[in-house]
C-alpha cells in the first residue's frame, strides 16, 4: 500500500511562519508536501510569508513557490480558517491590520485559545527586535554571517541529495553552537514571554528566529514554530489541545512519505 496515499492528518490548528516564498533557500517542495498531507481547521501564517526583502534584490519565483502559495490561497477558501500576521519581509502588509482579503484575515497579533483553554499570543516577533539587537554594526556582521550559514547549508544539502541521504539542518546545529547567537535567542524569548505575562496570557507563539523551541520562561509557555528555510518546522495542536511542534522532513523521510511523493510526479512528468 502507498503510504502517500494513506497518510493525511487532523490538526485543530497550524502554525507556519518565515516560508520566505521569493527567496533562494525556501523549501518550498517540503512544506507543499506537508499541506498535502494534512487537514487543517485554522492556519496561522506568522509572518515572513513572501520574501519581499529577497524579490526587491533578485525577483526569484519558481513554480513550486507559486504551488504553495497557490494551495494557501485554495486552503482559504475552502474548510480553513486563514490568519496571516506580516512580518518583516512581508512589512508592506502590515498596514492592512484588521482588514480581510478575500477569505484571508490580516492581523498584526491575536490571541488564539486552545481546545484545553490557554490563551496564547500569537505574533510574527520582530516586534521585539530593538530589545534584542546589539546595534547596527552587529546586526550587519550577523546578516553577514547568516548568509553564510545559508550557503553552507544549501551546498551541505546538495551532496547529501546526491548521496540520498534525507534533508539535514547544518545551519540550524552550527547556529545552535554560536554563543552570541544563543544570547541573542534567550533575549527575543524573554522579551515574548513578557509581553505575554503582561498581556496575562498563558503563553506565545511566534516565528522570525529560525529556531524552533518550546520552553517555558518564567511560568509562560513559549512556542516558536520555526521556518521553512533551516527546519521544514511547523507548530500544531491537535483536537484535544495539545501542542507539538514537527519537523517535516524527519516525518516525511521516517514514512518515505516524500520521496514517494516526488517519483510518483517524476513518473508523471515522464509520461506527460
Amino acid at each position: 500500500m502507498n503510504n502517500a496515499l494513506v497518510y493525511r492528518a487532523h490538526y485543530r490548528t497550524v502554525w507556519l511562519s518565515d516560508i520566505h516564498l521569493g527567496s533562494k533557500d525556501c523549501k518550498a517542495e517540503y512544506l507543499l508536501d506537508f499541506l498535502n498531507h494534512s487537514t487543517i481547521e485554522t492556519l496561522y501564517l506568522v509572518g515572513d510569508i513572501i520574501d519581499m526583502w529577497a524579490m526587491s534584490k533578485q525577483f526569484r519565483w519558481p513554480e513550486t513557490h507559486n504551488q504553495v502559495l497557490h494551495k494557501l490561497m485554495s486552503l482559504s477558501k475552502e474548510e480553513t480558517r486563514v490568519i496571516f500576521l506580516p512580518g518583516n519581509h512581508d512589512a508592506p502588509l502590515q498596514k492592512y491590520d484588521g482588514i480581510t482579503f478575500g477569505e484571508i484575515e490580516i492581523a498584526r497579533e491575536t490571541v488564539h485559545t486552545t481546545a484545553d483553554g490557554k490563551k496564547l499570543l500569537v505574533l510574527h516577533g520582530d516586534q521585539f527586535d530593538q530589545e534584542v539587537c546589539f546595534g547596527p554594526l552587529q546586526s550587519w556582521i550577523g546578516d553577514k554571517a547568516y548568509d553564510l550559514l545559508l550557503f553552507i547549508n544549501r551546498w551541505y544539502n546538495h551532496i547529501r541529495a546526491a548521496l540520498k541521504f534525507p534533508y539535514w539542518s547544518l545551519a540550524g546545529y552550527l547556529k545552535s553552537h554560536i554563543k552570541e547567537a544563543n544570547k541573542a535567542i534567550r533575549r527575543y524569548k524573554n522579551a515574548c514571554a513578557n509581553r505575554a505575562a503582561e498581556m496575562d496570557l498563558d503563553g506565545v507563539i511566534c516565528g522570525h528566529i529560525h529556531h524552533p523551541e518550546v520552553d517555558n520562561i518564567n511560568g509562560k509557555i513559549y512556542y516558536n514554530d520555526g521556518d521553512w528555510i533551516e527546519n521544514c518546522s511547523a507548530l500544531t495542536e491537535l483536537p484535544n489541545g495539545e501542542m507539538k511542534l514537527i519537523y517535516w522532513t524527519q516525518t516525511a523521510h521516517a514514512s518515505n512519505l516524500f520521496n514517494l511523493r516526488m517519483s510518483k510526479t517524476k513518473n508523471q512528468n515522464k509520461a506527460a
